[in-house]
């Protein structure tokens, strides 16, 4: 099987198939991750994208679903430069290519992907159609398909991976957290019930008043795919919660969603922050934590209300990663403290926010 990548600026990028055999269309995002392709597959926040890995081997230790981070792959293609058809692990029960076959999902190997990166980089993310075929494509029509592509952040990509009903984890736990499931990953609630919680993860359009009613010691805003603005129900229970003083902790695209409940403002960013090795400063210290990160939009830091104050900041090109209320108990990170995977400098800071939950 063959495969093609063609990108919105009329780049071609061939190569050999593997997956299922189909046509997609999405974002083209890069992650710089060296390992954890199982979870960046299942992250839901790569909704509505095709993903390129940098590392330049992916799949020689298989597919263990017990890393998934949702119940099955949210990419909508796959980009490696190679593929490993044979992997060697002793938690191995698939093959990568197997499991994007079973889930519809095409993917592309044997191309540069460092150049496809570098382009990324210059250029800033793009729309690309991807095809997997057996004979030949059209090119010159796939070309002009592909300045035709729809952004998918235009679409209410949360209300496509969010919860569909109610779910209680560690029930019999004495303090409730509400987690608000924008998209969230599975390891977001391990790290709660591991710390003693109960949580009850609510669909992300759940208004506040429901929320109220599983009695909340404190509400998490999950992460999740696209742009924070295309989710006005979700921004508009927080900024209830807010009146309500309930405390809030935000991951990722819930740290953009407190911040628009918050009155600031958020825009897209260049290419994104996506991999395990983004280093983020605390404010006010000279601490420098190693983070995992899954975003393409960020806080405008300069349109915070003054009763908020960034509380992290990247240190590579100075964009926001966390903000908090001086004075009430609210505050998010852009970056994943549940750490899955990559590095957990910041796993402390679940311990923080349960810590100072009634």
């Amino acid at each position: 099987m063959k495969a093609i990548l063609v990108l919105e600026d009329g780049s071609v990028w061939p190569g050999e198939g593997f997956g299922a055999f189909a046509k997609v269309s999405g974002e083209v995002v890069f992650n710089t991750g060296m390992v954890g392709y199982p979870e960046s597959i299942t992250d839901p926040s790569y909704h509505g994208q095709i993903l390129c890995q940098t590392y330049p081997l992916i799949g020689n230790y298989g597919i263990n679903p017990r890393s998934f981070e949702s119940d099955k792959p949210k990419i909508w293609g796959y980009a490696v430069s190679e593929l490993c058809e044979h992997p060697s692990h002793a938690t191995s029960e698939a093959a990568l290519s197997d499991l994007l076959k079973e889930n519809g999902i095409p993917g592309i190997s044997g191309i540069d992907t460092r150049a496809l990166t570098k382009r990324l980089r210059v250029h800033g993310v793009m729309l690309g159609i991807l095809e997997t075929y057996f004979s030949k494509v059209d090119l010159g029509s796939l070309r002009r398909e592909a300045k035709l592509i729809p952004d998918p952040n235009k679409r209410r990509l949360v209300a496509e991976v969010t919860a569909k009903k109610i779910k209680v984890y560690n029930k019999d736990a004495t303090r409730t957290v509400v987690l608000i499931d924008c998209g969230t990953k599975l390891n977001i609630i391990q790290s709660l019930v591991r710390r003693g919680v109960r949580v009850v993860r609510v669909p992300a359009s759940t208004p506040a008043g429901r929320i109220v009613e599983h009695v909340p010691a404190g509400v998490i805003i999950s992460n999740g795919p696209g742009d924070p603005k295309q989710c006005p129900d979700t921004i508009a229970a927080v900024k209830r919660l807010m009146q309500d003083n309930i405390p809030l902790l935000g991951i990722c695209l819930g740290n953009q969603i407190l911040s628009l409940a918050a009155g600031a403002n958020t825009y897209k960013l260049k290419f994104g922050h996506r991999g395990q090795n983004q280093p983020c400063l605390q404010e006010g210290t000279k601490r420098c934590y190693i983070t995992s990160q899954n975003h393409g939009f960020a806080v405008d830091v300069r349109s915070l209300p003054k009763p908020w104050k960034p509380w992290f900041t990247n240190a590579n090109d100075g964009t926001n990663e966390g903000v908090r209320h001086v004075s009430k108990p609210f505050m998010s990170v852009q970056f994943h403290p549940e750490a899955a995977p990559g590095p957990t400098d910041t796993e402390f800071l679940f311990d923080e926010f349960l810590g100072g939950l009634r």
